[in-house]
């Protein structure tokens, strides 16, 4: 246990936030994902897990630590509904909850096709898989900076 640092985040998933640069890429996924075969193409090469939370607990303990990217549209991202990309189902809110809340203001996710979510995973930095059960519990998350003390 450390200090002011939530204890949903292992040794492992800390290390990756900290080695991460801005502009990296995260995914959050769920148990449905195939996320050990994707991790294992991302700058990591494995996967990481925090499995006993749900996609808006990870995302929350993650976020205590990990600014978002300020300076592109494309700072975070849910994978859409195949046949219905509009719509936003209820694990989706959770998360955006989250990321509304760590922005201090709503900053609505994109949606990023299934097969495109894929591609982009594999690019990515690191993949984190939850023990989110739902469908369409996937996002991405882009690491922005923090800026120097005042």
């Amino acid at each position: 246990m450390l200090k002011g640092i939530d204890n949903r985040l292992n040794a492992e998933v800390l290390s990756c936030l900290r080695a991460m640069g801005h502009g990296d890429v995260l995914i959050l996924c769920d148990t449905n994902f195939p996320a050990d075969s994707v991790a294992r193409d991302t700058q990591l090469g494995y996967l990481l897990r925090m499995e006993n939370l749900t996609a808006a607990e990870a995302a929350n303990a993650v976020l205590s630590v990990l600014p978002l990217d300020t300076f592109v549209d494309d700072f975070a991202g849910r994978m859409e509904i195949v046949g219905d990309p509009v719509t936003v189902p209820p694990v989706q809110a959770e998360v955006q909850a989250e990321i509304d809340a760590a922005e201090g203001k709503p900053r609505p996710m994109i949606g990023i096709e299934r097969f495109a979510f894929y591609d982009m995973a594999r690019q990515a930095y690191a993949v984190i898989q939850t023990g989110e059960r739902r469908f369409y519990g996937c996002f991405m998350l882009r690491k922005g900076v923090i800026p120097p003390g005042e």
